[in-house]
């Protein structure tokens, strides 16, 4: 029976075909919109019988789904070793690297995922830590601060202080470090820099005059990557304090410690 709309007659069947095709239609250019907004982004396919969607980046969220074998995911974000996806249907959750490991490629071939953690160490650019060492045969406490400018070159900068049985000495040294090995867990390193150094007497000596002059400093050191983001690291120092224009005092100090990257 149709419809009565001044200056228009509308088919009751013309109005529920048109309904139907909406039906059909927009849940397909729904699922077009999102392998439009997928595109670009690299897609896998579940090789396993199933892969868990987490709601958050770790074993204690919840499932809340599942993407059978032989379905695709778009890789969206990455948090550590855990990886945020989104299934055809448009569910978005997060994926440990091991699941992902058994995924395939559009070629059908296996897709690796290296260990985050050495892509962390092999692309690190700060570092910073602290040591523990001797200088000249004192106790010494050192602070260290480094930036990467290649992959074989760095700026580092130390502070340190010694606490002598006569006198307490403090410095400080700015210096290139090359480290030509920096892609290996061991990885020695050799830096030359210059500081200032101080050192004051204590008060109770006679003729307690206090040190102040310039330091040059030549190191050779190792650092070895621990786990995660932390290294030990290992040094043997040779300064050069210029306390006047024709005398300069030699000092020998070694230090371990840690440091992380990041």
């Amino acid at each position: 029976m149709p419809f009565a709309v001044p200056g228009r007659r509308i088919c009751a069947q013309c109005l529920l075909t048109t309904l139907l095709c909406l039906t059909v239609a927009l849940p397909v250019a729904a699922q077009a919109g999102a392998a439009a907004v997928d595109e670009g982004l690299e897609r896998v396919q579940v090789a396993d019988p199933y892969i868990e969607l987490r709601t958050g980046p770790g074993r204690g969220y919840p499932i809340f789904h599942v993407v059978d074998r032989h379905e695709w995911v778009a890789i969206t974000l990455r948090h550590t070793d855990w990886y945020q996806v989104r299934a055809d249907d448009g569910k978005e959750g997060w994926v440990h690297r091991r699941q992902l490991e058994r995924t395939l490629t559009a070629a059908g071939s296996a897709r690796t995922f290296r260990d985050i953690v050495l892509d962390d160490y092999l692309s690190r650019r700060m570092l910073a830590g602290g040591s523990w060492g001797r200088f000249d045969g004192e106790p010494m406490l050192k602070l260290t601060a480094g930036y990467r400018l290649s992959t074989s070159l760095s700026v580092d900068a130390h502070v340190g202080q010694v606490q002598g049985t006569f006198s307490g000495t403090s410095f400080w040294h700015v210096g290139l470090a090359a480290e030509p090995w920096s892609d290996r867990r061991l990885s020695p390193f050799f830096s030359v820099g210059v500081g200032r150094f101080s050192n004051v007497p204590n008060s109770s000596l006679v003729s307690a005059i206090r040190t102040d002059a310039n330091l040059g400093q030549a190191t050779l050191g190792l650092r070895w990557h621990l786990s995660e983001r932390f290294m030990l690291t290992a040094d043997y120092s040779l300064y050069t304090a210029f306390v006047a224009d024709e005398r300069s005092i030699e000092y020998r100090a070694f230090s371990a410690g840690l440091a992380f990257f990041f």
